[in-house]
């Protein structure tokens, strides 16, 4: 008898068992642990924003103090704001790697 493409062959009983295993694992990985909320991601990019703002503020603040203290042709203001500025995004880059590669690192577990 003939098969038409419509009729599948029988597959092999071990790659349905291995493909099964691996559905039922991921299920169960993923009640553990379920995926976080909206409110979570929310809390992220404000803790993020967070990093960037408090050295801003920080330097900003700290230039005005030298201007008040040692005036003179130019701003320290400006120079502690761009300074705050730079250590607020290098954090938030490093705490953003940091997040990246424990994701990375617990999607191939």
């Amino acid at each position: 008898m003939t098969e038409t493409p419509d009729e599948e062959k029988p597959e092999d009983p071990n790659v349905f068992t291995q493909e099964l295993n691996a559905k039922v694992a991921r299920k169960l990985k993923a009640q553990k642990n379920p995926a976080p909320g909206i409110w979570f991601g929310l809390g992220m990019m404000g803790l993020i924003g967070w990093s960037v703002v408090v050295p801003t503020l920080i330097g900003a603040a700290l230039g005005i103090w030298l201007d008040n203290r040692y005036p003179g042709t130019r701003s320290w203001t400006l120079m502690m704001l761009i300074a705050g500025l730079s250590i607020g995004c290098l954090n938030a880059w490093h705490w953003v790697t940091m997040q990246d590669e424990a994701m990375r690192s617990e999607q191939e577990e």
